[in-house]
């Protein structure tokens, strides 16, 4: 979006305005939002602690680190906790959907609500200047586009950040500092170039 202001274009961010103005409404849901986070959390963890569980699965494999009953006990109780970490990232992803759908859906009608509000306290000319089906469909488009932003917001963008932050724990831990550099280096550039190609595109 761009306005003029003295002849000289400036480019307003209207993306951090528009996740500034939904904060209010997802305040008053912050229980449910909070639930939802964790959730979101504790799912990635167990998506995280999946190689790591493999990990030591196959390493338990190795027959000389004790006896026949070692053998098999070992791999078998790894094989399960393997199991119920995967079971705990599916549950818990669909835990956080059903936790932040009711805030999502309340959240899209107070501002479909408060959108409604403000059109009737507006004078009638403005009514009058306008056609009713080509603003009912602006106001349904600017719904579904906000419900996207927080969809993508909560299910995507905060998950990812999640996660990264995670595996570059892991890989200081485990390696060393050079290969979280490393993965840092290559997310970053490729958020540059989707970001450059994405606008050439557009």
């Amino acid at each position: 979006m761009r306005s003029h202001v003295g002849g000289d274009e400036l480019r307003v961010p209207t993306d951090w305005k528009v996740l500034l103005k939904l904060l209010p409404y997802l305040w008053t849901f912050r229980v449910r939002v909070g639930l939802a986070l964790g959730c979101l959390i504790l799912a990635k963890v167990a998506n995280v602690s999946v190689p790591l569980a493999l990990k030591h699965i196959v390493d338990a494999l190795d027959a000389s680190q004790g006896g026949a009953v070692a053998l098999v006990a070992i791999p078998l109780a790894l094989l399960i906790g393997y199991g119920v970490l995967r079971f705990s990232s599916v549950m818990l992803g669909e835990l956080r959907d059903a936790i932040f759908g009711l805030a999502a859906e309340r959240t899209l009608t107070n501002i479909g609500l408060e959108v409604f509000r403000h059109l009737h306290r507006l004078d009638l000319e403005y009514h009058l200047s306008r056609r009713t089906g080509g603003l009912s469909r602006d106001i349904e488009r600017g719904t579904s586009g906000v419900s996207f932003l927080l969809r993508s917001l909560v299910f995507n963008v905060i998950p990812i950040l999640v996660e990264v932050g995670m595996v570059l724990v892991i890989f200081v831990w485990q390696f060393d500092a050079g290969f979280a550099w490393i993965t840092v280096g290559g997310i970053v550039v490729y958020l540059a170039f989707s970001v450059v190609v994405t606008n050439w595109r557009t």
